[in-house]
């Protein structure tokens, strides 16, 4: 197998449940055709239960379906007459409910259709592998092995890849490459133990959680304000995680454990607790069911008191002294402060890390093959933004691991077992070094995996401790930005500034280092190490201005902010935007000039001004015009009513493939599932234009606009919201303004322009609309609430 190169043609998924459909639908963004199976519908169409599963995925949010069309390449079917395409799949994934009769049935009457080199995997949570694999014949079992993933699969980053006894090391090499690059994940290889590595670290940490409220008289929505953000972890923290994720699943996670874990030291905290057991009883599921430890009664969230059984207000507040100690620069002096702390918040918090650290020293020899993929597991699959291991580390791992020792002699842990003797260690300073991550089976460093795959990743992410290879030497950089460039000839540029937002600082750079670019390199990259790629122009930068009325400096700016679009758009050497995360105002008019973009998947772009009182004048209204143009059959108007509403309503794609429906992204630009390979695949792109002899698009030609009919065209539909209350009256005054930018202004429909006067037009009515006192309040409201204003 490992001479032929695995390429997934066309996959299987077995289940249209919730986690089966959005496998599915996780699929087809990847552009992998997709077979869906479920059991024949009792009364209709045998695919009924099928067709309903697809259906209920375009009305999920946030959406499993990363564009409008991509649901019809999930194909349904049923186990009576449709197991003769299984032959042509090259993988099919298990994902039926978590009974291990019931997946071992379906074994049973799947494998004699599977083809000579399928590979079939079992998405299960927490399940042996090796005794799945028992229902499997003997020669499928080299192909079979388990792959969680974690839900929803589109936006959850962790895959845990688990073997079987007779797994191949060439089978898990495949898929772990087809994971990471086509699906976008990352893997983390795991032993096959009850839960695996993600959800028996998180589960057990809910349960010590869970069971140090108790103890110390915590409030359920007190412990989510404590264990979320301040945390760095994500605002649903503790409880509000298990409504989300469902109480069922959470108990049967937690049955998994208790049954499979006999011999844990933790074993009798391995159990649902009564106020639970009540809940899924009553059908109170979570957010599934609108009712689970939270309810929301009206306005008012409710949470559940476990005491009584009832739900009450969640009122409920972290300390003052708390949150000032969990907000102290230093971890050390954190956790130092919590456990001396008399106050039970302060006490419940440090009892909570004490456990978690105990648990995860105790057991790394059995759940995983080092700490980084202990870490690096809770960080995508949970969502938490150091691990486990890094938070000790950071901490002071000695002194830590004296606390930690003095509190089991004294009775104070949740187990009596002794910490492993290698965290006992004299003078250990941790368990991630720049030469690897300690394994604690066997008691060595182990450094990353040496897969070819990941050399696609330049920049990958790094546990605390672990060192990272630079891109290159610095040939530039100002307050706004750092450009970079190595032996490939290609300068990276990355925005300095907070959210990357666009400064003149960063206007002024960017156009050094196209400066420098175009004297010694090939091309030139815009990407940023960490999402988003941009939030647009940094609207805080104009603040003296507009105190002052210095409205010549202010459109000396945009014109700046213009001439830099254009730059991208014109300059010597191709440019290629690598986006991810927030692509919007200004950012989103980078790009669209960029000869290239290469997007992740959850890029989110948008020409999102109006929503603050403004209209593009970076080049998007102009952009899109030309665009508009170029696409028209004739009809001006028609081909530009998409992109003036898109602009009207401030309208953002929910992800790359959707920008690309939009027009916003073109059919030429990359998307990509894998934000890690961004950066190599943009430099590429780069590389392969300046390979084939780039040149700058010609210029000089104008293009036609949709002239003043089609403003007045346009206006008229604003006074009908207007006269039905769909828009204000300021809404209409900025619709009119873009429409007269995007239409040409006052010329005659068809009229030949350049794209100079579409820009001048940008800025004249930019300016208008900002000294307007409406869209400034607007802009007030949004810097300081981070919502729109509508006045």
């Amino acid at each position: 197998m490992s001479d032929t190169k695995f390429t997934v043609r066309k996959a299987a998924v077995l289940g249209a449940g919730v986690m089966g459909a959005q496998i599915a639908a996780h699929l087809v963004d990847a552009r992998v055709p997709t077979v869906l199976f479920d059991l024949p519908a009792k009364e209709g169409g045998k695919n009924g239960i099928v067709d309903r599963a697809i259906e209920s995925l375009k009305r999920i949010q946030p959406s499993p379906l990363a564009g409008r069309q991509t649901a019809a390449f999930i194909q349904p079917a049923n186990y009576d007459d449709h197991l003769a395409l299984l032959p042509e799949c090259d993988l099919v994934i298990e994902a039926i409910a978590e009974r291990m009769d019931l997946k071992r049935d379906l074994y049973r009457k799947v494998a004699p259709y599977l083809g000579a080199r399928t590979l079939f995997v079992s998405n299960t949570s927490g399940l042996s592998i090796t005794r799945l694999a028992e229902a499997c014949p003997q020669e499928l079992r080299p192909r079979f092995c388990g792959v969680h993933f974690f839900n929803p699969p589109r936006y959850m980053h962790l895959a845990e890849l688990i073997p079987c006894e007779d797994t191949l090391p060439a089978v898990l090499d495949d898929l772990e490459r087809f994971l990471v690059t086509t699906l976008g994940k990352g893997v983390v290889r795991a032993k096959d133990t009850p839960n695996f590595v993600a959800n028996r670290v998180g589960v057990f940490s809910m349960l010590a959680t869970i069971a140090n409220a108790g103890r110390l008289g915590i409030r359920f929505d007190v412990v989510d304000e404590l264990t979320g953000p301040l945390l760095g972890r994500p605002k649903s923290a503790t409880f509000r995680t298990a409504d989300v994720v469902g109480l069922d699943t959470f108990a049967h996670v937690v049955r998994t454990m208790q049954e499979g874990l006999a011999q844990d030291p933790w074993h009798g905290l391995f159990q649902s607790p009564p106020w639970l057991t009540r809940l899924i009883e009553a059908g109170a599921l979570g957010a599934k069911t609108r009712s689970g430890i939270y309810r929301k009664k009206g306005n008012e969230l409710k949470v559940l008191d476990p005491a009584s059984g009832e739900h009450v207000d969640a009122v409920g507040e972290a300390d003052a002294s708390v949150t000032r100690i969990l907000k102290l620069p230093d971890p050390a002096q954190r956790l130092e402060r919590l456990r001396s702390s008399q106050h039970p918040q302060a006490q419940f918090l440090w009892s909570c890390f004490r456990d978690t650290f105990h648990y995860i020293a105790y057991h790394l020899k059995d759940i995983a093959h080092c700490a980084r993929d202990v870490d690096l597991a809770m960080r995508w699959g949970f969502g938490w933004k150091l691990g486990p291991f890094e938070t000790w580390q950071a901490a002071g791992w000695s002194q830590v691991a004296a606390w930690i020792e003095e509190e089991i002699a004294a009775g104070k842990a949740l187990a009596s077992a002794p910490l492993p003797a290698w965290a006992r260690e004299r003078g250990r300073k941790g368990v991630h070094f720049p030469e690897g991550s300690y394994d604690a089976a066997a008691n060595r460093l182990v450094g990353r995996s040496t897969l070819q795959v990941y050399r696609r990743q330049l920049w990958p992410e790094t546990v605390l401790g672990e060192s990272r290879a630079e891109l290159g030497d610095t040939v530039y950089e100002n307050a706004g930005v750092r450009a970079l460039a190595a032996d490939d000839g290609i300068v990276v540029v990355s925005f300095k500034t907070k959210a990357h937002s666009i400064s003149p600082e960063v206007l002024e750079g960017l156009n050094d280092a196209i400066d420098i670019a175009e004297e010694r390199f090939n091309g030139l990259v815009i990407w940023q190490p960490e999402a988003p790629f941009s939030v647009g122009a940094n609207l805080e930068a104009f603040g003296a201005q507009l105190a002052a009325g210095d409205w010549r400096s202010i459109e000396s700016v945009i014109t700046l902010f213009q001439s830099t679009s254009m730059r991208l758009r014109y300059s010597r050497i191709p440019t290629i935007a690598a986006t991810q995360g927030y692509v919007f105002g200004g950012g989103c008019e980078f790009i669209l000039h960029c000869d290239r973009v290469v997007a992740a998947l959850e890029s989110y772009v948008g020409l999102v001004e109006a929503g603050v009182g403004l209209l593009p004048a970076g080049g998007g209204c102009k952009e899109l015009a030309l665009r508009a143009a170029r696409q028209s059959k004739g009809d001006l108007l028609a081909s530009l009513k998409d992109y003036y509403t898109m602009i009207a309503t401030a309208k953002a794609a929910a992800s790359a493939i959707e920008a690309q429906e939009l027009g916003l992204l073109r059919e030429s630009d990359v998307v990509v599932l894998n934000s890690g390979e961004l950066l190599h695949i943009a430099k590429q792109q780069a590389i392969a234009l300046h390979e084939a002899g780039y040149r700058p698009p010609l210029t000089g030609r104008g293009f036609p606009v949709a002239g003043r009919t089609a403003a007045a065209s346009i206006k008229g539909q604003l006074v009908n919201m207007l006269e039905g209350h769909f828009i204000s009256e300021y809404d209409f005054e900025i619709g009119s303004r873009i429409a007269e930018v995007m239409t040409g202004g006052d010329v005659e429909p068809g009229t030949e322009v350049s794209e100079d006067w579409i820009l001048a037009l940008e800025r004249r009515h930019f300016l208008a609309l900002l000294k307007n006192s409406k869209t400034r309040e607007r802009i007030a409201h949004t810097l300081a609430t981070g919502k729109p204003l509508r006045n």
